[in-house]
């Protein structure tokens, strides 16, 4: 009788899984990556992979999955920082991922969607539905919290804001990708993004206290 592999084991071997697969999508991108990449990448035989994941289509949806929950997490709340300062730090993330274009998964993306696009409805388009909608509710969830503890006083509706923020990174990611960081001068971009948020959400300014 074989034995007894716990749960926790399978987390750890998935998670090995995913984060070798991730090198192989930021080199070859989505649409030329086999298993077979994955297995040599991950140094384990066809079953092992198997045992975990159905076909790339699988491993690339559970990958965006777990990247996603990181980014989430950005927008915990934090006893440490303002809602503004939390927000800044999001923000400056992106930008250094986005200085780093070539280094990322950007591309395999953009695969993956155009490929999912074309499928009927299955779970994949589902979950690229929800993943829109989970990032937005985030950030309103974010932009809400702040306002109830006073270190936000937004202008416009929180949902706006969101929505406004991720088209705002995702147009300026895919732009940059095509054409370069020094053509999108991503740098400045990030300045304007950053000075229109202030004007939508008037983050309430730390005063220093009296000598």
């Amino acid at each position: 009788m074989a034995p007894r592999v716990s749960e926790d084991y399978k987390n750890r071997k998935r998670l090995e899984l995913l984060r070798a697969a991730k090198q192989v999508f930021m080199k070859k991108g989505y649409t030329r990556t086999t298993m077979q990449d994955i297995m040599d990448e991950a140094g384990v035989s066809r079953g092992a992979l198997y045992a975990y994941f159905d076909n790339i289509e699988h491993v690339y949806r559970e990958l965006l999955r777990h990247e996603d929950e990181q980014e989430l997490h950005f927008f915990d709340p934090d006893d440490t920082s303002t809602a503004w300062q939390q927000l800044t730090s999001w923000i400056q993330k992106q930008q250094k991922e986005i200085e780093a274009i070539e280094r990322s998964l950007l591309l395999a993306n953009s695969e993956f969607f155009l490929s999912i696009h074309s499928q009927p409805e299955n779970e994949s388009r589902r979950y690229l539905t929800a993943r829109y909608q989970r990032m937005a509710e985030a950030i309103v969830d974010f932009v809400q919290k702040g306002t109830a503890r006073m270190e936000l006083q937004p202008r416009l509706p929180a949902e706006s804001i969101a929505l406004y923020l991720i088209s705002f990174i995702d147009g300026l990611m895919l732009d940059t990708f095509q054409l370069g960081p020094e053509k999108t001068r991503v740098s400045a971009q990030i300045d304007v993004l950053l000075f229109s948020l202030k004007e939508m959400l008037c983050p309430v300014e730390e005063t220093a206290s009296p000598s």
